[in-house]
């Protein structure tokens, strides 16, 4: 027979490789799931099992669109010391809003969304993807886009709509994104826009707007370059919905690390 340790160890094992950790501590204290304690193993005697509260996190993580690099982002990982001077002040600041976002979403909170814009390599999608692997930890849904790939996924999900009586591809992955109870866009940046997609995009944002639905939002662009590539309208939503955080930086923050990684293996 095999002992309950050895059986928890193999439990514990699968529960990585389905990429999904057991919930961390909720952001301001507290356990998240009353059955297992947030251990993600319910013991009885000497049988042992993965809780559903794994599963449900597993099958989140999935739907959340989270690129594999991102995955281990978190608060905690975020490197105030690549910060000097008055861009440290606007990185404590944009951390501080993104850790508050957050924990208020894990408390049921009803919050306004972020945007954080700046210098390319500044940490803005590091923060962002941060706030989803903190949310996803805790059971709560959030979907991650990189915005110039999911119009790309929109546009052909268009053009390979069979017309059948099924509801259209791209009219369900435009009202799952819309519908999600946390949405980020990363790289809202200056891309081709056409009149289609800035629609989409206003759609979107008013939609979520309405229903009170937050979003976090990463830019590389000014408040008056987004006008420009996105219309007045859709840039009225953003101000309207997201508190606006500047990141920036002397240096590319990633330039930073592959020196610092390239000097380790010299």
């Amino acid at each position: 027979m095999i002992r309950l340790d050895e059986l928890i160890h193999r439990l514990q094992h699968s529960i990585r490789e389905q990429q999904a950790p057991a919930p961390q501590e909720a952001v301001g204290g507290g356990v998240t799931c009353r059955i297992c304690g947030d251990t993600g193993i319910v013991c009885s005697g000497d049988v042992a099992w993965i809780c559903d509260c794994q599963r449900h996190n597993g099958k989140l993580r999935q739907q959340a669109g989270i690129a594999p690099e991102l995955r281990d982002y978190s608060f905690e990982g975020f490197r105030i010391d690549y910060y000097d001077g008055q861009h440290r002040e606007r990185a404590l600041a944009a951390l501080q809003a993104a850790r508050e976002f957050t924990r208020d979403r894990i408390q049921g909170k009803s919050c306004q969304g972020i945007m954080f814009t700046g210098d390319v390599g500044a940490g803005k999608t590091f923060l962002a993807a941060a706030v989803a692997n903190e949310l996803l930890n805790q059971g709560i849904q959030a979907q991650f886009l990189v915005v110039p790939d999911f119009l790309d996924d929109l546009r052909t999900a268009l053009l390979h709509n069979t017309g059948d009586s099924r509801e259209p591809d791209d009219v369900a992955l435009f009202r799952s994104v819309r519908q999600g109870e946390v949405l980020i866009l990363d790289d809202l940046g200056a891309h081709n826009y056409t009149e289609w997609t800035c629609n989409k995009l206003y759609s979107l944002l008013n939609y979520r707007l309405n229903y009170q639905l937050p979003v976090i939002i990463t830019t590389n662009l000014k408040m008056s370059e987004l006008d420009e590539y996105l219309g007045e309208r859709t840039t009225s939503r953003i101000v309207q919905m997201c508190r606006i955080y500047r990141l920036t930086v002397d240096k590319d923050i990633r330039h930073i690390k592959n020196q610092m990684r390239f000097r380790q293996e010299e």
